[in-house]
């Protein structure tokens, strides 16, 4: 497994293009989910546990099983494989909350924690995610839209329906969850990555990776889609910092800079 990984990364490392350059992150196998937000990089592999990377070492965080999880302003929020219930890092533990069930969740807006619970989008307000501290019930608000993936970032939110198609909003309030009027974008994805500093990533059912351009506070939604070439399909994505994080349908985990 190792040399056939070596392998593949060496190729991957002389097929990207000019513009993104990728090497070998971290050595962790059969990654499946990676996530970075405010220096911090955690990854979530095939058995469902959660990585916390320091330095090049990766320290595995709990025992229990994670179906997804994120970290960013919001802090570090995590579902389960069991029941999807949602999970909140407290003090150097995993402590569960009750009420909703979802299958994904983001904390890389500006405060608020949003997420994906049978097919429907739900948002966490920012002073309910901020202090909760102990196991209880949370009270989080539907956005009434039919989503499976969502992610926010300093210019808004972005998701995934259950059709591919990409939507935007920059309405979604941190402290209410209040008025969040969606646009159609685009374009078609299984997933998106919305860095806390707006950049925003997506990966297509055939694991290709695009970047978002023209991206700013006068055009949050950007302007259109570019490719960034890799040599194998694209499960997930993560950005931070400027370095594009890389998880291929493979297992592998790259790091990629431009």
């Amino acid at each position: 497994m190792r040399a056939v990984a070596a392998f593949l990364l060496v190729l991957c490392y002389l097929a990207v293009s000019d513009a993104w350059r990728c090497s070998e992150g971290p050595r962790l196998y059969n990654v499946r989910q990676i996530d970075a937000g405010q220096g911090k990089v955690i990854a979530r592999d095939t058995s469902g546990y959660v990585y916390f990377l320091i330095g090049s070492s990766w320290y595995r965080m709990s025992s229990v099983r994670f179906r997804h999880a994120s970290l960013g302003p919001a802090g570090l929020w995590a579902t389960s494989n069991s029941g999807n219930r949602v999970y909140k890092y407290i003090a150097g533990n995993f402590v569960v909350s009750s009420g909703l069930s979802l299958q994904q969740v983001d904390a890389g807006g500006n405060g608020q924690v949003v997420g994906v619970g049978s097919s429907r989008a739900y948002c966490l307000r920012s002073d309910l995610a901020s202090s909760y501290k102990r196991s209880g019930s949370l009270s989080w608000t539907s956005l009434s839209r039919v989503m499976k993936y969502i992610s926010c970032g300093k210019y808004g939110c972005w998701g995934i329906d259950t059709s591919n198609r990409i939507y935007f909003t920059q309405t979604l309030s941190p402290t209410t969850c209040g008025n969040s009027r969606w646009s159609l974008i685009s374009g078609a994805a299984v997933m998106v990555e919305v860095g806390t500093d707006g950049s925003v990533f997506v990966v297509n059912s055939s694991g290709q990776v695009f970047q978002r351009l023209g991206i700013s506070s006068r055009y949050p939604q950007g302007t259109t889609w570019r490719i960034i070439s890799m040599c194998m399909p694209v499960r997930h994505v993560a950005y931070d910092l400027g370095t594009l994080w890389v998880v291929t349908t493979s297992g592998l985990l790259m790091k990629c800079t431009h």
